[in-house]
């Protein structure tokens, strides 16, 4: 699969992300499928749609540039993408989920799934995530299985921990209430269902979706931020960040290349490459940034310096009858999950 960037559709993205996301990100960014060259909202492109491969592509950038907004590195990496002339190929995004019946929102991956499936994404993989007490699925385009970004949705469960541990990630599950509005889930129905949605639907769609990718619980506490670091440092991200992208991945050509090119700029990159079990997916990654957020302490609110996302490299290798491997590799995701791993401050 080639990977192009398309200088096209300035206008549809510029009101898609926002005219400061997209000067950012423009030639930044890889764009492997046509977008609309309109804007939304003009009488004359009524007609224009949206259907589930660009509909798919469109909340990628958004995802994407919400991240950017919050990691730095992140931000200043793409700049330089767009500077060289070599923009970021959008390999996946991960997020965390955690497997409790609580709460507005169906359990763990489900939560995300939902969002996923009208956007023609499939589950294709399941990976044993042991150490961390989790595991991963992966879920790919069904159209365009290597051009587009997949998802790696990992799920936390709760009884692989202590009964204090469990009783705390119930009571804040409990809170988590469904940021996804009534319109919007008919709205996805149909994209389901037809496959492609009216240009200005499509793009209210993409932003109601996209605010799902964030933390829709009660503020966690002192005390339980604490129990669930001491137990799980995933747990405690979640905590803090739900479901927002934990961290988005560039694919590159040469992972060691990129990093000490990285490194030599004074950017904290994972001091490890990670190589798979085939040897055919390499994977490094920044370490996560700090963000402050605010916990409870008894009757008042105290900031705390907590890890955020980071941004990851992957190289991929061809499969024996030329198409792209699209695999992931267990102890590969458990040793980039650790770039998550700062106390808290």
């Amino acid at each position: 699969m080639k990977t192009t960037h398309r200088a096209g559709a300035p206008a549809f993205l510029a009101e898609l992300l926002g005219t400061r996301s997209w000067n950012q990100l423009r030639g930044a960014v890889a764009l492997p499928i046509e977008l609309p060259e309109a804007a939304p909202g003009g009488a004359a492109h009524t007609e224009d749609a949206l259907d589930r491969g660009q509909a798919a592509m469109a909340l990628g950038l958004v995802l994407l540039a919400d991240l950017c907004e919050r990691v730095p590195f992140a931000r200043a990496y793409t700049q330089e993408c767009a500077r060289s002339g070599r923009p970021l190929v959008f390999d996946h995004g991960a997020m965390r989920t955690v497997a409790i019946e609580a709460g507005e929102l169906p359990a763990g991956r489900q939560a995300v799934a939902r969002l996923l499936a009208p956007f023609g994404y499939e589950q294709t993989k399941v990976y044993p995530l042991e150490r961390l007490g989790m595991t991963g699925y992966v879920y790919t385009h069904r159209d365009f299985p290597e051009e587009l970004p997949q998802y790696f949705v990992s799920e936390l469960d709760p009884r692989r921990f202590s009964p204090a541990f469990q009783a705390a990630a119930t009571e804040l599950m409990a809170t988590t209430v469904d940021p996804l509005p009534a319109w919007a889930s008919s709205q996805l129905e149909r994209l389901h269902r037809t496959g492609e949605l009216p240009l200005d639907a499509a793009v209210q769609l993409i932003h109601a979706v996209a605010a799902s990718f964030d933390r829709h619980h009660r503020d966690v506490t002192v005390q339980e931020y604490e129990l669930f670091r001491a137990e799980s440092a995933e747990m405690a991200w979640i905590a803090t960040e739900g479901h927002a992208f934990n961290h988005i991945t560039d694919r590159v050509a040469d992972v060691p290349a990129v990093a000490a090119q990285q490194r030599a700029l004074g950017r904290p990159v994972k001091d490890e490459v990670e190589v798979s079990a085939t040897g055919r997916v390499v994977q490094t990654a920044f370490r996560a940034a700090e963000v402050e957020r605010l916990m409870l302490d008894g009757d008042r609110f105290v900031a705390r310096r907590v890890p955020g996302s980071f941004l990851e490299f992957i190289s991929r290798a061809p499969l024996a009858d030329g198409s792209l491997d699209l695999a992931f590799d267990a102890q590969n995701a458990q040793a980039i999950f650790k770039m998550t791993d700062g106390a808290a401050a």
